[in-house]
């Protein structure tokens, strides 16, 4: 994977300089000019260049002579979801992320990246996956293998494929190996975290852990999920429903074979030929507003159901976003074995 400094150029440099990282970008061709800090100053491509040698510069002058002043760019942590999608939609699809001080932190490309979600993402991996033993017994469950890599990578990958960039992972049994595995998040242009849980905190206590994320909303899911979730939707959703907490929900039909009678005092008042209902189950997958995250206990066994229990009892707002893709989670051995034969089929 491309190292978004390579799309960085420093002001200082020729024209000449300027080609040459040009050339090795290919078809990526577009050159952000910042000063020593990294602080954007303009953008270039092969067409500034090209106009620039037609009124006469030469490829030895500097870049600040023809660069473009005031390119397109995205804040760090912008909340404004539609102005990304108009972007990408607008065929602007290399563009820097600054911070509040101008200073270029990543570059995305749409080619590569299907969003930029302002939202931090938790991954729970500290369980010690009893049910699949004996494979877990020097194995994290995490790392088990679905296809060619392991199963928190596909869900780490697709979280990044809608440009989520800041992870924490909460880690326990056997978490060397899991830090060992993934490192920083460097390899992935990613910037990866860890929480170490000295006791166990439940599906959501860990992250009374962290105080420091980048952004006002917070991605939770479990690491030993299979999913083709489109998580952009998922997040258009919640924030048009205003909710302080999402949770996604597979839906699960049970057909009654039988004419269901309504009763009222021994009473029949009603009655239904062969119904089905339609349940949903908790899918492991959240969004929260980080303000609702002080409903957390500090370092204590809490799970993401309390959370929403404690959301609902003070009146604030939770909704379900029913599934209609792909969703498995990856808990016992037919599971396992159901991962490696839908990997090869179901386009995640």
């Amino acid at each position: 994977m491309r190292n978004y400094k390579d799309h960085l150029l420093l002001t200082e440099s020729t024209i000449r300089e300027a080609l040459i990282k040009l050339q090795d970008l290919a078809k990526d061709a577009i050159l952000f000019v910042v000063d020593d800090e990294d602080k954007l100053l303009g953008s270039l491509t092969d067409g500034d260049i090209r106009r620039g040698l037609i009124d006469g510069v030469e490829v030895t002058d500097n870049v600040n002579k023809i660069i473009q002043p005031n390119p397109k760019f995205i804040r760090k942590g912008e909340k404004n979801l539609e102005k990304i999608i108009e972007y990408r939609e607008g065929n602007y699809r290399i563009l820097p992320v600054l911070d509040d001080n101008n200073i270029v932190v990543t570059v995305i490309n749409f080619r590569l990246i299907r969003s930029y979600l302002p939202v931090d993402a938790v991954i729970m991996a500290g369980g010690k996956g009893t049910r699949l033993r004996p494979l877990t017994e020097h194995t994290p469950k995490p790392l088990l293998k679905v296809g060619s890599k392991p199963i928190m990578e596909h869900n780490l990958d697709r979280l990044a494929l809608y440009g989520i960039d800041d992870f924490w992972i909460s880690v326990k049994y056997l978490g060397e190996q899991i830090e060992d595995y993934f490192g920083n998040g460097s390899q992935k242009n990613i910037n990866l975290s860890y929480v170490w849980e000295d006791k166990p905190l439940g599906t959501i206590g860990a992250v009374s852990k962290i105080d420091d994320f980048s952004h006002d909303y917070v991605l939770l899911t479990n690491s030993d999920l299979l999913t083709n979730l489109d998580y952009e939707h998922f997040f258009l959703d919640f924030k048009n429903n205003d909710a302080d907490l999402a949770v996604v929900t597979i839906p699960y039909q049970v057909n009654i074979p039988y004419a269901v009678l309504e009763t009222n005092n021994g009473h029949v008042v009603n009655f239904k030929e062969k119904p089905t209902y339609t349940y949903y189950s908790n899918g492991g997958i959240y969004l929260i507003k980080k303000s609702a995250l002080k409903y957390l206990p500090k370092e204590s066994f809490f799970n993401a159901t309390d959370l929403m229990e404690k959301l609902i009892e003070d009146s604030k707002k939770v909704v379900s976003y029913p599934l209609s893709g792909y969703w498995l989670d990856v808990g016992k051995h037919e599971d396992f074995e159901k991962a490696q034969r839908d990997i090869e089929q179901i386009k995640f």
